[in-house]
């Protein structure tokens, strides 16, 4: 009986370790919903949107881009005419990014 106490106790104890280690083994994750890559955005008003998890720093461009507690993050940008790429980077407190990028075209 204590053999199946301590086994039982041994897997919840290293299940809640797993958990804690998480962002340290996973890393940053980052998922643009728009624009779509190739988009044509007529008028130069863009709405950038997406999710990023297990991101200390999120940056649009260089500049920084505070995401909702859920992770979810907004942003709106006025482009001239022309081709734009726009960069996106999460990163974790351990130093580790993920970059997405997108082109835009503005007729």
């Amino acid at each position: 009986m204590t053999r199946y106490l301590l086994a039982a106790l041994l897997i919840l104890l290293l299940g809640y370790g797993f958990l804690k280690a998480e962002p340290l083994l996973f890393g940053p994750t980052l998922a643009v919903a728009e624009p779509k890559n190739g988009t044509s955005v007529p008028g130069g008003i863009v709405s950038v949107s997406g999710r990023s998890l297990r991101a200390a720093a999120l940056t649009l461009d260089g500049a920084p881009l505070l995401p909702e507690a859920d992770g979810r993050f907004f942003a709106t940008l006025s482009l001239p005419q022309g081709g734009s790429i726009l960069t996106l980077v999460a990163t974790d407190r351990f130093g580790r990014s993920v970059t997405r990028t997108r082109s835009i075209y503005v007729p």
